[in-house]
């Protein structure tokens, strides 16, 4: 049930807050790394895809897992939410009371189906295979009130992961899960998932029409269509178009392919939760006549996505409570571990002449930051604290 997202910070382990990045830097002066979350940023996030997408919104959880993320969204007014795995079904049944779940990982172990069935009430499922289906049916008891969710892909190259690759059927195979569940006497969805970081609005509109024509082929009718999330963050030195343009894209193809009235669905991760993270670092090390640097946190750490795929994040240096204003040099930037591959993939623009003590302020990581860490060398990032005021980024 939403709330005053003032009532997510209740619990001492949630009510660290800070004015800024500048008192922390200034006073706090961390020596281990630290996520700076601002809460009136994502329930402004919220809101935004509340009010604007044409359907409801499903929160993906895997984004970023974090308790005071879950209750800031919760208090937001959010009451779907898309879980992977078990660990995640209890999260959110713990942070999120009353909030509806949806399993949505195409394989899942039996254990984990019936779990989420019987002590967690979870009825809604992704399949997109015939074993998957069986093995639903055989852990929830043939219950008519769970709903499969059939997901189906198709051939595309405009979003940094290409979901496909691992999971969906493709639009034949899709029309047969639908009339599968059709014989069980079950309910029936639709889903997709047009790859993380989409840079192609019509890539939705494609979809929708291929979903358009699964269900018209399949003959059954359907609860939903799940549009998946996909939905990209401005990193540095991107040009995308706006939110509403995606939005107005699914509502274009709606209108156009479905023949009757359609309930919309999306599960947004990085679209809503990445401007609400930022990850403060601080240098230990400075080499090479400071070109370059080591920091506490690397790809072993908060930064693992930078080692995948082309994204840049945007970054503020701290000295004292101040930013650092000099004209900028390209920095390498290496994490605290002893592997070499720890480090950022591409040279960072940053201000000359930092210094060992001085914090990197790297932004829009709410979104697969804390949620991919590891404990490698023993070291590790996790420690969360608010604050009233994000940091205002530029492009590096």
């Amino acid at each position: 049930m939403a709330g005053s997202v003032a009532n997510a910070f209740d619990r001492p382990e949630t009510a660290n807050f800070y004015r800024n990045a500048a008192e922390i830097t200034g006073q706090l002066k961390p020596a281990e790394p630290l996520y700076l979350f601002c809460p009136s940023v994502l329930a402004a996030r919220a809101a935004c895809y509340l009010q604007q997408f044409p359907g409801t919104i499903s929160y993906a959880v895997k984004a970023n897992p974090e308790q005071r993320v879950l209750e800031t969204l919760a208090a937001a007014g959010l009451q779907n939410y898309d879980v992977a795995s078990l660990d995640e079904v209890r999260r959110v049944s713990e942070y999120c009371p009353g909030a509806t779940l949806h399993f949505n990982n195409p394989i899942k172990a039996e254990d984990a189906v019936a779990e989420a069935y019987l002590r967690f009430g979870v009825r809604s499922f992704a399949v997109d295979e015939m074993s998957e289906l069986a093995k639903i049916r055989r852990c929830t008891g043939g219950d008519p009130d769970v709903i499969y969710t059939v997901r189906f892909k198709l051939d595309h190259a405009s979003a940094a992961y290409d979901f496909g690759s691992k999971f969906g059927a493709d639009t034949a195979t899709a029309v047969q899960l639908l009339q599968a569940v059709k014989s069980l006497g079950a309910r029936a969805a639709v889903t997709f998932h047009p790859g993380s970081q989409c840079t192609d609005p019509g890539m939705y509109e494609r979809y929708l029409q291929a979903a358009a024509g699964i269900i018209a082929e399949a003959g059954v009718a359907v609860e939903f269509v799940n549009v998946g999330g996909g939905f990209p963050e401005h990193y540095a030195g991107t040009a995308l178009p706006p939110l509403e343009e995606y939005f107005a894209a699914i509502s274009r193809a709606r209108d156009s392919y479905f023949t009757g009235p359609v309930k919309l669905m999306c599960e947004p991760g990085r679209g809503i939760v990445a401007s609400c993270v930022s990850l403060l670092t601080r240098v230990i090390h400075v080499r090479n006549c400071g070109k370059n640097l080591f920091v506490n946190d690397g790809v072993y750490g908060g930064m693992q996505e930078q080692s995948l795929v082309d994204i840049t994040l945007p970054v503020r240096v701290w000295r004292e409570g101040r930013i650092l204003h000099t004209p900028d040099s390209d920095y390498h930037v290496f994490g605290p571990t002893c592997d070499p591959v720890d480090r950022l993939s591409r040279a960072t623009a940053m201000p000359q002449g930092i210094r060992t003590g001085d914090y990197i302020e790297f932004g829009l990581l709410g979104a697969y930051g804390s949620a991919t860490t590891t404990r490698f060398n023993g070291f590790n990032s996790s420690t969360y604290v608010n604050v009233l005021e994000a940091t205002p980024f530029v492009p590096c």
